[in-house]
């Protein structure tokens, strides 16, 4: 029953939002839902359980990053703090010729990612267990994306220095926020041209069925990551750039 609503939930909630859904996507996100609500049970992954809620706030929310000139075939992408898989595995699902990684520093969080990987049988999908800190000093991650996405892990002057290090010059960091999007994107501006990013955007989105403000930022990165950045990991949410 529940497996059903979330998928008439998601379908309508997609139309509305003017997404059009393939059979196999709405398959695909109906068993992550399934995969999300069973692994709950034993680990914390989501507050929002209710199938009109998690196809809303988090698969329809997720894919508001979605612009087709972003997502090409062939994109790199990395999810940064990704927690059970949003938005990166909504827009996998959704744009499935991207190559995604995605980053969460802990392993049991991973190691239920990797799960759907393989239940979904997504390609080009690699979880990492990284803190954002330590995971843009590895070369084979640093300056390496074309985009990195990452929702709901801290403030804007913070986030940027966890995800600007991973994106090559040219490449863009969309960060998915909520109510408080405008204040922080003024705060976050000093940090944005210290870590190599330059134009930033605001674009709102409304979610159906839904009156919050919400928005993505684009931040278009155009010069390198000073080496200094980021700093040891803690450092950023103590003493963020300002």
């Amino acid at each position: 029953m529940e497996k059903e609503l979330f998928r008439a939930s998601l379908q309508e909630a997609a139309a509305a939002y003017g997404l059009m859904l393939t059979t196999e996507q709405l398959a695909q996100f109906t068993r992550y839902y399934e995969l999300l609500i069973a692994w709950n049970e034993k680990m914390n992954l989501t507050a929002l359980t209710a199938p009109q809620e998690v196809a809303v706030k988090h698969m329809i929310d997720s894919l508001t990053a979605y612009r087709p000139e972003f997502f090409p075939a062939g994109t790199r992408v990395i999810d940064v703090g990704t927690g059970a898989g949003f938005p990166g595995l909504p827009l996998k699902i959704f744009c499935p010729e991207i190559r995604l990684v995605l980053m969460d520093s802990l392993q049991k969080r991973v190691n239920f990612l990797q799960a759907v990987v393989n239940e979904l049988g997504l390609r080009d999908v690699t979880c990492v267990h990284a803190r954002a800190e330590e995971g843009a000093r590895n070369k084979a991650w640093r300056e390496q994306f074309d985009i990195a996405v990452s929702r709901a892990v801290a403030r804007l002057p913070i986030l940027c220095e966890y995800c600007l290090p991973f994106v090559k010059r040219g490449g863009y960091f969309l960060a998915l926020k909520g109510a408080q999007f405008a204040a922080e994107a003024e705060e976050a501006r000093k940090a944005i041209k210290v870590l190599g990013g330059k134009d930033m955007q605001l674009r709102q989105v409304k979610l159906p069925g839904l009156t919050d403000q919400r928005a993505i930022i684009e931040i278009h990165k155009t010069m390198p990551t000073p080496k200094a950045y980021p700093r040891k990991a803690g450092t950023p949410s103590r003493q963020p750039i300002l």
